[in-house]
């Protein structure tokens, strides 16, 4: 959520953020005329209880002095009362700007390249050289349903579109990939967790989720939501609490299945593990002070980087503009791996630094000389676990079968899975 100061002192600076990242701006208009209002009331509110409290000293001093009190008793009753309407008034329109303020975006970080699409992103930098390209592999999706790994169609018939089953030697390599990533981030200094694939409607709201993407989440009747990414459970674990500042930074990973209905992508990656309803994914999450946040976003891209350097898979790191990076991010960079069957990089992590926009809505702070301060927080992946997948089978496809990278084969137990 935006800072109501900055919403106060720094409008342009918000209608600015609004614009360069396509969203539109009259919902600044709404949102300062619903402050004004609630101003307006909590002032009214304010004078009625200074006169109010004046009055109980008066009281006293008339009943003191044998006088008739009956008259500013009256004036006490009808102001108390008054103020009970005007507070009911205020908290109505606290509650109107606040379901506002839920749907504007955070405001890019004054780093961040001005644009307007993907195709406005830099490139940072580039790791490894592709070796393969789409005439030296069979596709993952042709090789996996030749080979019977994996079964779009039962998957379909299990749960519909975009699910998928896997066989042999498929779950094996996935379940070795999430071990190693896991590993990977608690060598690098990260605390791994176990968390509710179910959660509350304030936890998605306070990381963002919700109200803007409830149309791509999953819900149950009972009014629990599967979660999309386990940066909504880790990320409030420390919802309305007060942390202290000699805790942090904390940097939390957590392995878990992802439930999006892709709201959309209808026509996007039909085939294939690239764009599921239900994929795996290990997460990067850090709560920090403001002072550091951008420092741990650097070193968080440099985990990710981290698995995809060991399983020797090319990537290239882009940063994303302002029409690009996400609603609750303030600076984002996606790396992006090698798909030689498709001949080009695609996305299997997004590390961003979402500032104070999460801490406001789930209310987690630190404690700095006495005093209460909203923390950043950041959150990434480390890595998409399908897509490494993917990335795996076909860079690393030889006639015959797989061969495994050195970092990952005591996980698989084996440098070669045979494929005919």
């Amino acid at each position: 959520m935006i800072d109501k100061e900055m919403l106060r002192n720094e409008p342009e600076r918000i209608r600015a953020a609004l614009k360069n990242r396509q969203h539109p701006v009259d919902v600044l208009e709404k949102l300062v005329k619903l402050d004004d209002e609630w101003k307006k009331l909590k002032g009214e509110a304010d004078s009625m209880r200074a006169e109010r409290n004046k009055l109980g000293p008066q009281i006293a001093a008339a009943k003191k002095a044998g006088k008739d009190a009956k008259a500013l008793v009256k004036k006490g009753e009808g102001l108390a009362a008054e103020l009970e309407k005007i507070m009911t008034e205020e908290e109505k329109f606290e509650g109107k700007r606040r379901a506002l303020m839920l749907t504007i975006p955070n405001v890019p970080h004054e780093s961040v390249p001005v644009g307007k699409t993907a195709e406005d992103n830099p490139e940072v930098r580039k790791w490894g050289k592709p070796a393969k390209g789409s005439g030296d592999v069979e596709d993952h999706h042709e090789l996996g349903v030749r080979t019977g790994a994996l079964d779009f169609e039962r998957g379909a018939k299990l749960s519909g579109h975009r699910f998928t089953i896997m066989k042999g030697w498929a779950p094996k390599l996935e379940r070795a990939l999430i071990n190693y990533m896991l590993e990977v981030a608690i060598g690098r200094g990260y605390t791994e967790f176990y968390v509710p694939y179910l959660v509350k409607e304030e936890v998605l709201v306070g990381t963002g989720q919700l109200p803007k993407f409830g149309e791509e989440l999953y819900k149950t009747d009972d009014n629990m939501w599967l979660i999309p990414t386990a940066e909504v459970p880790l990320t409030n674990i420390h919802r309305e609490e007060i942390l202290e500042e000699k805790t942090l930074p904390l940097r939390y990973t957590a392995f878990s299945p992802c439930f999006r209905r892709e709201a959309g992508a209808y026509g996007k990656d039909i085939k294939g593990l690239i764009r599921q309803h239900q994929f795996d994914k290990v997460e990067l999450v850090k709560i920090t002070t403001p002072e550091q946040s951008y420092t741990e976003l650097e070193t968080m891209v440099k985990d990710a980087e981290a698995v995809l350097e060991g399983l020797e898979l090319p990537y290239k790191v882009i940063e994303l503009c302002t029409g690009d990076i996400g609603f609750a991010s303030a600076k984002t960079y996606d790396i992006e791996v090698w798909v030689p069957s498709q001949d080009k990089y695609r996305e299997i992590s997004s590390c961003s630094n979402c500032e104070a926009f999460q801490a406001r809505r789930a209310n987690i702070r630190f404690r700095r000389d006495g005093k209460p301060e909203f923390v950043h927080t950041l959150n990434g992946s480390g890595v998409a676990v399908g897509r490494c997948l993917i990335a795996l089978i076909e860079n690393f496809q030889e006639d015959g079968g797989i061969k495994i990278p050195k970092a990952l084969q005591d996980y698989v137990e084996t440098d070669w899975i045979e494929i005919r």
